[in-house]
Formats: structure tokens, sequence, C-alpha cells
């Protein structure tokens, strides 16, 4: 009687079984790791900008403090952006006819605001307040990272839903003093953990709520 299957056919047959068993898991995690990319969650990614603004030398070099161009970061959900004339009341006298500022000058004169580039994007369905964020004592490198160090400004962290409920699940390793809640150049002490337990009964943040779904979606 003739052979009806070639010899390979069993082997075939092995592979299409193993395939179906371990393709959804690679399909699982292929897509997890697509969602955690930089494609998808925008992290490490520089923006350009219609000027090349650098947080390292006017946050770093020179040392200006973040509510001098976010001014609404300690009152409002929205931290802001500085408006043309903030940029020139340094630059009418600084490095005025420089090329790189053209843009600057051209807001200025026809009083147009810059169209910056959003670096921080969360979707739509997500709310967030920097200025509760602030009054608890959370720093701003804890969430834009070294901003001190970005001669362009980048997106620190993934801003993932499991980023931010890490934080919200136990604050205490984030939490800072208020007089150091601007200080870019912020380390945690070795007692962290125990400064925060104390910090939380002091910023009276209520645990209890913060993984809430009508927390951060409203």
């Amino acid at each position: 009687m003739p052979q009806i299957f070639r010899p390979s056919a069993d082997s075939i047959a092995r592979i299409l079984l193993v395939s179906i068993l371990v393709g959804p898991f690679v399909a699982i995690g292929i897509g997890y790791a697509v969602t955690q990319s930089p494609y998808i969650t925008g992290q490490n990614i520089t923006m350009k900008q219609p000027v090349p603004f650098s947080h390292a030398h006017h946050a770093g070099d020179l040392a200006i403090d973040c509510r001098y161009c976010h001014a609404g970061v300690e009152k409002s959900s929205f931290a802001g952006l500085p408006p043309t004339t903030t940029c020139m009341t340094c630059h009418s006298q600084l490095y005025t006819n420089e090329p790189m500022l053209a843009p600057v000058r051209q807001s200025l004169a026809e009083r147009k605001p810059i169209h910056w580039q959003r670096v921080h994007r969360l979707p739509d369905y997500v709310y967030f307040d920097h200025s509760i964020h602030i009054a608890k004592g959370i720093g701003c490198t804890t969430c834009h990272g070294p901003v001190q160090t970005m001669p362009l400004m980048r997106q620190h962290e993934t801003l993932t839903m499991g980023w931010c409920l890490s934080c919200h699940r136990d604050p205490r390793p984030f939490l800072r003093p208020e007089n150091q809640v601007f200080n870019s150049d912020w380390k945690p002490p070795a007692d962290q953990l125990e400064q925060g337990k104390k910090l939380l009964a002091h910023y009276l943040i209520d645990t209890k709520h913060l993984t809430d779904c009508s927390t951060c979606h409203r």
C-alpha cells in the first residue's frame, strides 16, 4: 500500500499543534511589549520645538525656579506655559539678536503665542491636577525626571496607569517636605520610608481612596 503522508508530516503536525498552543501567549507578549514601548508611551522621545529651549541651562545652570515659567503649578490642574513676555524679561537684554530666538521676538511683535509641542500628554479620560500633587509633597522631578540636566525636554517616565498606581498605592518613597518640592537636586534620605510615613500624616493623605477609579477617571 503506498504511503499517504510524507515522513515530514509528523513533524509538521507537531509544529502546528505547538504553534496553536503557544501562539496566543506570544501574541499577548508582543502586544504587551508594544504597549510599553516608547512608540506608545512617548518615553525618552524628544519633541521638536519652535525654539530649542534648554532646561539644563535655565533650570540647571541658572537655577531658575520652576514656578517662574510654570506659574499655575501651585493653583491649577495645568502647570502652564510662560507667555512670551516672561521670556523677554531676560531676552530683551540677553542674547537679544540670537537667530534661534527669532520665533520669540516674532511672537512678541505679532502678539501671538508660541505653539510649543506638548511633551507630557495624558489621555482625555485621565484627570490630573498639578496643584494637589504639589500641595501633598510630590516634587517636579518625581514625574518629570531630572529636567535640570535636559538640554531638550523629554518625557522621562512612562506615565502609564501602572506607573501612576505604584505611587498611589504607596506614596511614602516619593513624598518630600514642602521646602524641597521644587528642588531639582533633591535626593531621598536613607530613612525615606520612615520620613514618608510621617509626611503621610503631615499632608493628611488618605491612601485608602487613592486607587479608587474616580480619583483619576471622572
